[in-house]
């Protein structure tokens, strides 16, 4: 049979921490089109990350560029989702940025949470989160003391979904999402505005700050030479992680997702009532339809999962491919007593440490580079039993199951330790890359091209159930694990 060529398709656009993808999804659930680009990282000192915005701009341009002329059926969509709290500043005049954007990695304000400390009942009542370098506040505060920057009407502050639709629209639309507005420590999510009090706590002028509109809804639409035609709807906003527990359809309460890439993210549905803040937890919007009760999620944020695979590819050279450590990490029966900590830039929940550092315990002459694969896999998998405990007991919601996507979740084994260090089901989707289809639905769910939350979670589809194997719980090794992870705290 024929593609019907008026079957409508949505393009999600994908702006991670690495790269960026483009991605053609068609609502009769035919393959997606997809394109991918890289783009640099800089690390101008130990603990600092930045981004060029324009070589994220450039990325966006190149895969939109590559993925629509093969694309025959109508575009009725745009969503994007967007790696969080990385912060640009950019000239509304110019559209150029006042210097590198400063990644959610990046750590230099450290000092400055620390000498905050006295305001953080405001920030936890007000926001939900923590007094962190991860969140954007701070650093939007240090790009002022530091950039050179305007005090006119020509400043903006954007999280990267702000600078992606600024660039898409040719600057006439300035806006962001109420899931990536809750993640700057600025964003009031039980009044769901702009906080006047914490924008005179880190001296930020509002009239920098984008235009919250809902995660589903149109909100804007495409100007010409963007790469894609003009006049396409953008009606889909979210930070990935959001995104990721949308395209996960996690929408009962208690429902909840992590997804295993650069750090590792468990979300948890808890409905639409803005719970009181929870030790160890980050309180968060998980999306806003537009219908003046938006739902919320605790979380927990690792900092660094997928990363310290990368770690054992780039720094430590042990593995050629980052696909090579699961094979790896099987070729022994366990670590040898090792355990790898990997807190290259703090600990997040539940410890939420800045000073932590990374700390390899346990090593004797007989251990190989397969022990220590194996225990940075583990560590994964301890790093989201730390979070599910806190988080059920923050909730007092047991978690029913876990769905797991990303790109460590293709790792059968570490599903099934995770299985078992967990006790319960983890459930992993046919499609692993959900933030950009928790994007796509969103703009579909907004333009009618998946009409209800059951549509969406129709085109849902389970691969595989990894069950809890009888006393595989591994309970001395996760007692040894959070006695390294003692040793790890405080460190710097």
């Amino acid at each position: 049979m024929a593609p019907d060529r008026q079957t409508p398709v949505v393009i999600a656009i994908d702006a991670g921490t690495t790269g960026v993808r483009a991605r053609a999804v068609f609502a009769d659930g035919r393959p997606s089109i997809s394109s991918y680009q890289e783009f640099p990282q800089y690390f101008p000192q130990p603990g600092w990350v930045e981004h060029d915005a324009n070589e994220i701009w450039n990325a966006v341009h190149a895969t939109l560029t590559d993925v629509v002329p093969k694309i025959d059926q109508p575009i009725a969509a745009i969503g994007i989702t967007n790696q969080r709290e990385t912060i640009v500043a950019w000239d509304k005049q110019t559209g150029k940025p006042f210097g590198k954007a400063i990644v959610w990695q990046d750590r230099r304000t450290a000092q400055r949470c620390h000498e905050l400390e006295s305001s953080l009942p405001l920030v936890r009542a007000t926001t939900g989160l923590v007094l962190d370098p991860y969140f954007s506040a701070t650093k939007i505060e240090w790009m002022i003391n530091h950039g050179n920057l305007p005090s006119d009407d020509r400043l903006a502050f954007g999280t990267i979904d702000s600078w992606i639709i600024w660039n898409l629209t040719k600057g006439s639309a300035f806006v962001t999402d109420a899931t990536n507005a809750s993640r700057t420590m600025l964003f009031d999510i039980k009044n769901m505005c702009w906080s006047k009090e914490l924008c005179e706590l880190f001296k930020v002028p509002m009239n920098a700050l984008p235009t919250v509109v809902p995660s589903s809804g149109r909100c804007a639409l495409t100007a010409e030479h963007t790469g894609i035609p003009k006049g396409i709807p953008i009606s889909g906003i979210a930070g990935d992680q959001q995104a990721a527990l949308f395209g996960q359809a996690c929408f009962s309460v208690g429902s909840s997702k992590n997804t295993y890439g650069t750090g590792s993210f468990v979300l948890m549905n808890v409905g639409n009532t803005c719970p009181q803040p929870a030790d160890g937890m980050l309180t968060t919007v998980a999306w806003d339809l537009g219908t003046g009760s938006p739902t919320y999620a605790l979380e927990g944020a690792i900092f660094v999962t997928g990363s310290a695979i990368q770690w054992l590819r780039d720094g430590l050279q042990i593995i050629q491919h980052a696909h090579e450590v699961g094979p790896l990490a099987q070729s022994v029966t366990d670590s040898g007593g090792v355990v790898v900590v990997p807190a290259f830039t703090g600990l997040g929940s539940p410890w939420w440490d800045p000073n932590a550092r990374g700390t390899i315990i346990g090593i004797t002459r007989g251990t190989t580079r397969a022990h220590i694969a194996r225990a940075v896999v583990e560590s994964i998998t301890f790093q989201t039993r730390d979070v599910v405990d806190a988080m059920a007991s923050a909730a007092a919601v047991t978690v029913r199951d876990m769905r797991a996507d990303g790109g460590a979740a293709v790792m059968d084994f570490m599903l099934q330790m995770q299985a078992d260090l967990l006790g319960v089901d983890v459930l992993r989707p046919t499609e692993l890359e959900t933030t950009a289809m928790g994007a796509a639905f969103l703009a579909g769910l907004a333009e009618g091209i998946w009409p209800s939350l059951d549509d969406v979670a129709a085109a849902w589809h389970l691969e595989r159930t990894f069950r809890p194997e009888p006393n595989g719980g591994e309970s001395a090794r996760y007692q040894q694990w959070r006695r390294a992870v003692e040793r790890s705290l405080n460190w710097a």
